[in-house]
């Protein structure tokens, strides 16, 4: 269900069940004034930090489904392999007919 060890793909539920379970009610927003105004030591200050990083990883988590989503509307779009054929056609023409290579001027 989730990636491989060594995999760089970021799966957002996991961490979300794991800050969940930390969080602190009412603290503030991280990196605020009052998130700054807090003491290191103070539970909330940790759990701002904690939420952060899950919205984070939900950006990562979002961002990759995107990726992927785009990569297969890309595959999709078009019958790479007939461009293929028709790139190897061309480069064997222009092989063969040495004049009709374009040059920059």
């Amino acid at each position: 269900m989730y990636p491989q060890i060594n995999s760089r793909a970021v799966a957002w539920w996991p961490v979300h069940v794991y800050v969940e379970a930390r969080l602190v009610a009412g603290a503030p927003l991280l990196g605020t004034p009052a998130w700054c105004a807090l003491n290191d030591h103070d539970p909330a200050k940790l759990s701002a930090v904690l939420d952060g990083g899950q919205h984070f990883a939900l950006r990562l988590d979002a961002a990759q489904e995107a990726a992927a989503e785009a990569s297969q509307a890309v595959s999709a779009a078009v019958d790479w392999r007939a461009v293929a054929q028709e790139w190897m056609q061309l480069q064997a023409f222009r092989t063969a007919n040495p004049w009709a290579r374009r040059e920059a001027s």
